[in-house]
């Protein structure tokens, strides 16, 4: 099962999918290659949700809880109750 990314789908899937559920249904990416696009949009979208925080416009409210709804049925196991230091939060890995 081959991890590369011939068309940057991963690395920015904001740019190529227009949802979460749309990435999930897509079936030429690996389940590892939507887990990583998902984590890698998480982290984006949370970056736009410090944005808006401190005063920028703009950011979709609810594109965070769809990627994580979108991680959990992959099976990911994401832990909400727990963040990381920075404002984004970051994503802990699965069990």
């Amino acid at each position: 099962m081959s991890n590369e990314d011939p068309q940057g789908c991963v690395g920015n899937p904001a740019a190529h999918f227009g949802t979460p559920e749309i990435l999930l249904a897509d079936g030429s990416l690996t389940r590892e290659q939507k887990i990583a696009a998902l984590r890698s949009w998480a982290y984006d979208a949370a970056e736009v949700g410090v944005a808006v925080e401190e005063g920028m416009r703009g950011g979709n409210n609810d594109l965070l809880q769809q990627i994580l709804l979108a991680l959990a049925a992959l099976g990911e196991n994401v832990d909400i109750e727990h963040v990381g230091p920075s404002k984004q939060h970051g994503l802990p890995g699965s069990d």
